[in-house]
């Protein structure tokens, strides 16, 4: 096969792009549900893992409430007076900001309160945590502690449908009330900055958060990668160890310190990671990878939903492109390329920090792919079926032209030996002479008949472009034909016949017209009519030949006008042709900017109606003496 693609033209392409278009679009639609979101986050997930970042020194640190602090402090029962002598131990650090992500709405025992609450105040720069509640209403620290710092950030984490901590949205809004986000309000205060807000993102000390108003100021969080031993690279002091060897504070110089539960106990608060699929990790944990994620200006922006619609809708139009101008190996080639960079183009963009959805590309893409080359091959299939089965009726129309030559060849032959082997009088002489004449003249216009059609359909027949009328073509075709019509006993009536002039060769429709007329003779039964009329109708010429013959079904009329078609009442009927008259009459009526009309019914005879543009309207109508 060849590697062009020859067999879509027309109405095809139409119905090609359609079929594509549809397959494409379902694909689309189909990246949109919420099974398609979830392959997207499971390959960004992937994503994550396969391109760790470079590891950077964190800024940031962890006080961490693990099972032995716990143990120390009997549960929550002593654990503010305990956190109160940590604070002022790693107060004495020097770092540049403590984020608390411990619960104290609730009141403490004896005095626990007040020692935390005057530890708060003499670290400085301390951030509480809030926590907003169904309903919108904010969960804050007890007065007490918001006394001592008036700095909050709320805690939410805010995981996705299946459980994975992708997210950090940077504020949340409640009963009036708007909140940043605990690790934002971190780096703030460890900037000293103010925090201006664009619908497209936040400004931080010349910094740019791609946090958009409409996205919910959701910020992709990228988390630090795991060391060799898949331990955190973010430091981590146990309060514990605080406790029992103060210099292990130390770690916590001008880092921004976050304080918070990392025990196996705090279920509620542990979350699953894209590094961490069996291991939940800690929420304290989540914000200070947050935290790094701002302060490095390690962003990932997801990609706008009209960029992803724009990409999916060229992945369409390449795929439907393949398979229109190839076929064969080079399509199937070039369609494998195509769905390779459909999956590989998350994997491009996340390198160049934009993420990409997985489902929608790589499903339009096969879903084109597919629909177009399977579109392509029953289309080429049911191209070769129509050309083999018009090579076999062209190879079964040379069979019958070849035997009708050897009724005039045998004539001739026959003529010529009775000419040379006897001695004839000149009237027998006289009349062999007249038939190898005659039967000369009807093989050459056999000949003529064939080379005619090929030329008409290659388009290689010169037309003449000439100004004649109509109805002396008609009248002249009527008396031709008379003869044959009288042998069947058969009336040609000739009705209204305007005297319009068309332009264009008045040998070749002068040709149409005759053989409409001997096709209504030859195919009618005796003792029966042809009415032939020539109208005008909206500026187009209007030749009807109607008879009272065979008829024809509705499947037979669609194959009217291909070469060699005869219908089997026509074969039946011992009539001789050779089924190329009707498509050289098409033929001729195309190349004069007509269309010819055909309605039948069987046992009720057809009628051929020739339609082909006026030149100039109707000075008279012949009268019944010229008829």
């Amino acid at each position: 096969m060849s590697s062009k693609n020859r067999y879509m033209t027309g109405s095809g392409k139409a119905q090609y792009w359609l079929a594509v278009s549809a397959a494409g679009l379902l694909a689309l639609v189909a990246s949109w549900t919420p099974l398609a979101a979830q392959i997207d986050n499971y390959a960004t997930d992937w994503l994550f893992r396969a391109h760790p970042p470079k590891p950077w020194l964190p800024q940031s640190a962890i006080l961490a409430l693990d099972e032995d602090s716990y143990e120390l402090t009997q549960g929550v029962r002593n654990l503010r007076s305990k956190l109160a002598e940590a604070i002022e131990i790693v107060a004495k650090a020097q770092p540049k900001v403590i984020a608390l992500d411990v619960v104290l709405v609730d009141a403490g025992q004896g005095g626990e309160d007040q020692q935390l609450a005057l530890a708060l105040r003499a670290a400085g720069n301390v951030i509480l945590p809030c926590e907003l509640l169904p309903g919108s209403r904010w969960k804050l620290p007890q007065p007490i502690f918001l006394e001592a710092t008036d700095a909050l950030g709320h805690v939410h984490a805010e995981p996705d449908a299946d459980g994975m901590s992708r997210h950090m949205p940077l504020e949340k809004t409640g009963d009036r009330q708007r909140y940043w986000a605990l690790s934002l309000e971190a780096f703030r205060r460890a900037q000293n900055a103010q925090i201006t807000e664009t619908s497209e993102g936040l400004d931080i000390a010349g910094l740019r958060v791609p946090a958009s108003r409409d996205g919910g100021r959701l910020l992709r969080i990228r988390y630090l990668p795991p060391d060799a031993g898949g331990q955190s690279r973010i430091p981590q002091v146990t309060l514990q160890q605080v406790l029992k060897d103060p210099a292990a504070a130390q770690i916590f110089k001008d880092k921004i310190v976050f304080v918070g539960a990392t025990a196996q106990s705090a279920t509620r608060d542990r979350m699953m990671t894209p590094y961490n699929t069996s291991r939940p990790m800690p929420g304290v944990e989540i914000h200070a990878h947050a935290f790094e994620t701002i302060a490095q200006g390690q962003f990932l922006a997801d990609a706008a939903p009209s960029f992803v619609l724009l990409t999916a809708v060229a992945f369409i139009a390449i795929a439907g492109t393949l398979f229109l101008r190839w076929s064969g190996t080079p399509a199937y080639a070039l369609a494998a390329l195509l769905i390779l960079i459909a999956h590989a183009l998350p994997h491009l963009f996340f390198l160049n920090r934009l993420i990409f959805p997985y489902v929608a590309p790589a499903a339009t893409a096969w879903f084109a792919v597919t629909c177009a080359a399977v579109f392509q091959y029953f289309r080429t299939r049911e191209q070769l079926a129509e050309t083999e089965s018009e090579r076999s009726r062209y190879q079964e129309a040379i069979q019958f032209v070849t035997h009708e030559m050897r009724t005039p060849l045998s004539a001739i032959q026959g003529s010529s030996e009775l000419m040379n082997r006897y001695k004839l009088s000149e009237e027998k002489q006289k009349q062999l002479s007249q038939q190898i004449h005659t039967e000369s003249k009807r093989l050459a216009g056999m000949i003529q008949t064939f080379l005619d059609v090929e030329r008409l359909s290659a388009g290689q027949m010169n037309l003449k472009t000439e100004p004649f009328e109509i109805a002396k073509i008609v009248a002249t075709c009527v008396d031709r034909v008379r003869p044959l019509a009288e042998r069947k006993s058969i009336q040609i009536q000739l009705h209204e016949c305007v005297s319009a002039t068309v332009r264009g060769d008045r040998e070749l429709m002068e040709y149409a017209v005759y053989n409409l007329l001997t096709n209504a003779v030859k195919y009618s039964p005796a003792e029966t009519k042809v009415d032939v009329n020539a109208s005008l109708q909206d500026g187009l010429l209007s030749v009807a030949v109607q008879d009272e013959g065979i008829g024809m079904s509705a499947e037979e009329l669609k194959k009217i006008g291909q070469k060699f078609y005869r219908t089997k009442k026509a074969e039946q009927s011992g009539e001789v042709g050779t089924g190329i008259g009707l498509s050289i009459v098409q033929q001729i009526i195309n190349h004069h900017g007509g269309r010819l009309q055909v309605t039948s019914s069987p046992g009720h005879g057809s009628c051929f109606t020739m339609l082909v543009p006026a030149l100039i309207s109707p000075a008279s109508v012949l009268p019944e003496s010229e008829k």
